[in-house]
């Protein structure tokens, strides 16, 4: 049964440690206003703590940080509506937050991280200032402090970039009004202080919460995740992407680290080449310290969740504890869709799959229909989900162990996990790779991940043994772990902030772009036919075999995705529409969406509009055709058989769908500079407040507002009759 933790349902204990005058604190000299805090009593501690996990309840994490805002990219994406108005989520979804600097969400996101990470360097502090500090629950309370305040340093930096650096807490006098601290300091900094503690702390098994808290084991983990964000890319004040090594003096002390491997050998990681060799030494230490095995079934850590089942010292290393009706979005906003009237409760759901991160699995993964909802209820009722509306699958509030209730919505309670085992192996992996090329050690870790995606394929040796023997460049083991990356941890909130420390986010929008053109392309005759369309888009014929159309049959009635029977799941099928119909199939857009048709009728070179010629049978041979419509209307009488001087012009081009979720980087797809404006602004409050605040720079004020421009394929003119 899940422990409950308290901290999640007592949202007033956080004003603990922001208090002067409380009974559980000591005061030196109050007269001063000092106000350097003492905990006589791990109780004391413990509520402190509490303050700063509380305000993961609330709704910048639990909704916007968690998830929402995550998107979007090759992987995760929401569908956006055409232009919107500023101070929206659908202009963060298209990498066009330059809009929002008026949001008050923005700003409740600032607040919220600096108000954790301000807790958690009280709870440091006074931890340190007190006589009891050296005890072993005191340090394990001062590491989870650490560890919340540098994983809130995390979502910092890479919805911000270049943001504020409080290293202790703030006392009376104190200057708060901070500017920028570049983000690669912030990083450092973070790092040498959990490092510092890490040893201190407890193992999950032991721990008070178990994975509920933040623990020795999610502390490593999180070491080793942060070193590869201090080795990776990142957007400058000057609007490119660049490493530490390429910008700063990384000899400095700010932009060091001195740690001791799991032998004991005392290393200082300062060059991104010595992070990644941090990075690769907490991830060997984690492994030789406390080893673990992944889960049999991928879907067992989300199917826990949704039990409200918590194991110690298993495949999550730590997952935000959220109690029902006090916060999570995980079944709200976050999952397969409940909409109507539904016996658990309904959704709002705002992450979504892109249909092309469906198509890239192999046809034997595991993963692929749990990562990927291609189905969603409605009225207590399964129905299947056409290609763009393909959402999270990992967490499915139908399926929760508790009675929610028909009438709720958020706070389901389901919890959402921040690492899990399987993260480490395939950092590991990268990092390996990274100094020393695909070794035995770097093909270990990623095999390790596969062999249970892949457990059941009657094709095993190929899908694993054989993949990863193959990967014999260290260019080809890494594009390797970018795509596995993609496949295991899709929708857990990782892959945004991957792919900009590797900076491959252009890339990788513009394959998944340029992919669904070619998808769309193959779907249609006149276009593969066209020399000049496959000229310019060549590798269309490698996606004739993929669907149009995805077709099933319900074979039960009880809610379940498995009431739904597929005749196809990927690929085209030789029968046509009218046979499936017949058979007593029905069919969902798969192909045929990832392109637009428009259709227009030209005469005499005017163009009169999208609206089909009415035809009127004159009796005597001819027939008279009004094209147009009100008051812009034409009529044209020709013989019955014999050219009518009507042009049916259509223009094919990339579908709204995509081009909408990337328009703030492309304002057209395909055609964008490289860099992608992914960071948000800081709000017009917060600066007003400030005096050495500003967001000149990281792209921040170059992100246009406008529709994005769809790429235009083909055009191709025929006589109508």
């Amino acid at each position: 049964m899940k422990l409950k933790i308290k901290y999640i349902a007592i949202a007033a204990v956080g004003a603990l440690t922001m208090t002067s005058c409380s009974d559980t604190l000591n005061v030196d000299s109050p007269s001063q206003m000092d106000q350097t805090m003492v905990y006589n009593s791990t109780e004391f501690a413990t509520n402190a703590i509490n303050g700063v996990y509380v305000l993961f309840c609330e709704d910048p994490f639990t909704s916007r940080m968690c998830g929402v805002w995550m998107q979007n990219t090759d992987v995760e994406a929401m569908s956006v509506q055409a232009t919107v108005a500023t101070n929206h989520r659908q202009a963060i979804w298209p990498l066009q937050a330059t809009g929002n600097v008026g949001w008050s969400d923005v700003k409740k996101v600032w607040d919220n991280n600096l108000q954790a990470i301000e807790r958690a360097n009280q709870v440091r502090s006074s931890i340190d200032n007190s006589s009891i500090g050296s005890q072993d629950e005191m340090q394990q309370i001062k590491g989870e402090a650490t560890c919340l305040k540098t994983y809130r340093y995390y979502l910092m930096c890479n919805f911000f970039g270049d943001v504020p650096y409080y290293d202790v807490a703030a006392k009376w006098g104190d200057e708060i009004d901070k500017p920028r601290t570049d983000k690669n300091v912030v990083y450092s900094r973070c790092l040498q202080q959990l490092v510092d503690i890490e040893p201190s702390m407890k193992w999950s098994d032991v721990n008070t919460g178990g994975i509920e808290r933040m623990n020795r084991d999610f502390a490593i983990g999180l070491i080793a995740r942060v070193a590869l964000f201090r080795a990776g890319y990142a957007m400058t004040k000057d609007g490119t992407m660049k490493r530490a090594d390429d910008y700063l003096d990384v000899s400095a002390d700010s932009l060091s680290v001195t740690y001791k491997d799991v032998n004991g050998t005392e290393k200082t990681a300062r060059t991104y080449t010595e992070y990644y060799q941090m990075a690769k030494d907490y991830c060997q230490k984690l492994i030789q310290l406390k080893p673990r095995d992944l889960y049999p079934d991928f879907e067992q850590a989300f199917v826990n969740e949704m039990n409200y089942t918590v194991e110690n010292n298993a495949e999550v290393l730590y997952e935000v504890a959220f109690v029902q009706n006090y916060g999570g979005d995980i079944g709200w906003s976050y999952g397969v869709p409940n909409t109507g009237s539904c016996a658990k409760g309904t959704t709002t759901a705002q992450v979504a799959m892109t249909p092309t991160y469906y198509m890239s699995f192999a046809d034997n993964d595991s993963r692929r229909d749990i990562c990927c909802a291609k189905y969603a209820h409605e009225n207590d009722t399964v129905k299947a989900a056409a290609a763009t509306s393909i959402h999270a699958g990992k967490w499915d509030r139908s399926r929760a162990a508790k009675e929610l209730g028909g009438g709720s919505s958020k706070g389901t309670g389901i919890n959402f996990p921040l690492m899990r085992y399987s993260d480490v192996l395939l950092m590991l992996a990268e990092a390996e790779n990274e100094l020393n090329g695909p070794t035995a050690l770097a093909k270990e870790c990623l095999t390790k991940v596969r062999a249970r995606a892949f457990a059941k394929s009657p094709t095993y040796a190929a899908d694993v043994t054989e993949y990863v023997n193959n990967l014999n460049s260290k260019e080809a083991f890494f594009n390797a772990i970018v795509n596995e990356r993609a496949w295991e941890f899709g929708s857990e909130s990782l892959r945004k902030f991957d792919l900009v420390r590797w900076n491959l986010y252009a890339k990788k929008i513009e394959e998944a772009m340029h992919t669904a053109l070619c998808w769309g392309i193959s779907t249609n005759e006149d276009l593969l036919n066209d020399e000049a369309v496959m000229a310019k888009y060549p590798e269309a014929i490698n996606y004739v075999n993929w669907a149009n159309k995805l077709w099933y049959v319900k074979v039960a009635k009880n809610n379940l995705k498995s009431d739904i029977k597929w005749y196809n799941e990927k690929y085209q099928i030789e029968e046509d529409d009218a046979t499936m119909t017949a058979a007593g199939w029905q069919s969902v857009n798969w192909g045929s969406q990832m392109i637009k048709r428009t259709r227009t009728y030209v005469y005499n070179g005017t163009d009169y509009g999208t609206t089909t010629p009415v035809k009127t049978d004159n009796g005597d041979g001819t027939t008279t055709y009004t094209l147009g419509a009100a008051p812009n209307t034409i009529t044209v009488t020709a013989t019955n058989g014999e050219a009518t001087g009507i042009i049916r012009k259509d223009v094919y081009a990339a579908s709204d769908y995509f081009t909408r979720l990337y328009r703030g980087y492309s304002n057209g797809a395909l055609t964008g500079s490289g860099v992608v404006p992914y960071l948000l602004p800081i709000s017009t409050e917060t600066l007003s407040a400030s005096s050495v605040l500003n967001n000149d720079g990281y792209l921040i004020l170059n992100a246009n507002m406008e529709d994005g421009v769809n790429v235009e394929v083909a055009t191709i003119e025929r006589d109508y009759k």
